[in-house]
């Protein structure tokens, strides 16, 4: 069982926004008690076949967050996003705010570091970001704790946030018809993910779960929230009976047959830099494409 302490009598008031470019669900969390808030997984939008950025999503959390009049206080990366672009930086200009992502993301930082071929300029300590943290680690929202959850697996450096009774759970499970992220990407590992789920798996089960995708298996609406019991009990991947030994053979035939996400490669390098896009030697912002490297 998980020995994460909640009070699962704190209820956040959670504020969803859907991007569908990306199929991204980023969130605003407000401190039952106060002004403050938290914002979840952001992004930043790319016309990828164009070069261009633009900040429609986060101009989106940004309105709602001022004309409510809340502080923003933390800007949350549940892992390193490979299939969207952080708007971490924008929304910490335009408002303030840390923000604050796993410990690990010094191991991802090495690892594409290298894919992409950094220099020495690039930072592998995760410096970029302003906050750190570690399994068990707590901070808060206002009067609201938060505490996080390292859960590798998908990403080395993945980790769920719980506030209250609400638990953001990034990429490491999906709603119960959905089942779970993939871990074939580099620093992944299907073994891991299975007992990273089994520790979200282990929270109260009341406590809200909201995904950071959701792409409407079968047809369905789209939709972000979930508990703990329902994936317990209904999710497709690892729910009911189902094994280490069964989830590891099925999330690795499964990975194999999966195409690398569309934005895979702006992403990585944008978002193991804190959102930053990365400039040439000029100054100009600027991106690789490595080749036969992913």
């Amino acid at each position: 069982m998980s020995d994460t302490k909640l009070n699962t009598l704190e209820q956040p008031e959670v504020m969803a926004f859907f991007d569908a470019q990306t199929n991204t669900i980023s969130y605003i969390v407000k401190d039952p008690s106060s002004t403050a808030c938290a914002v979840i997984d952001s992004v930043m939008n790319m016309d990828y076949a164009a070069g261009r950025i633009t900040f429609e999503s986060a101009d989106e959390i940004v309105k709602t967050i001022k004309d409510q009049g809340l502080e923003l206080q933390w800007i949350i990366e549940t892992h390193v996003h490979a299939d969207h672009l952080s708007a971490a930086p924008y929304l910490q200009e335009q408002l303030g705010g840390k923000i604050g992502i796993s410990e690990k993301i010094i191991q991802v930082q090495d690892t594409f570091g290298k894919i992409f071929n950094e220099g020495t300029a690039f930072q592998r300590d995760g410096s970029q970001f302003d906050a750190l943290f570690e399994d068990g680690d707590s901070y808060h929202v206002g009067q609201m704790q938060a505490t996080v959850i390292a859960t590798p697996g998908h990403t080395p450096a993945c980790m769920v946030h719980v506030m209250g009774d609400a638990a953001f759970v990034g990429d490491t499970l999906f709603m119960p018809d959905g089942g779970s992220a993939r871990a074939d990407f580099p620093g992944g590992d299907a073994g891991i993910l299975y007992d990273s789920i089994q520790k979200v798996l282990s929270l109260p089960d009341e406590t809200r779960l909201f995904m950071c995708h959701d792409y409407g298996p079968n047809g369905r609406d789209i939709k972000w929230e979930t508990t703990v019991a329902e994936e317990r009990a209904f999710n497709i991947h690892v729910g009911g009976d189902a094994t280490r030994e069964s989830f590891v053979k099925m999330r690795t035939e499964r990975d194999a047959t999966l195409a690398m996400p569309k934005l895979i490669i702006p992403a990585l390098q944008v978002n193991m830099r804190a959102g930053e896009v990365p400039t040439d030697e000029d100054g100009h912002p600027s991106l690789k494409v490595p080749i036969n490297s992913l």
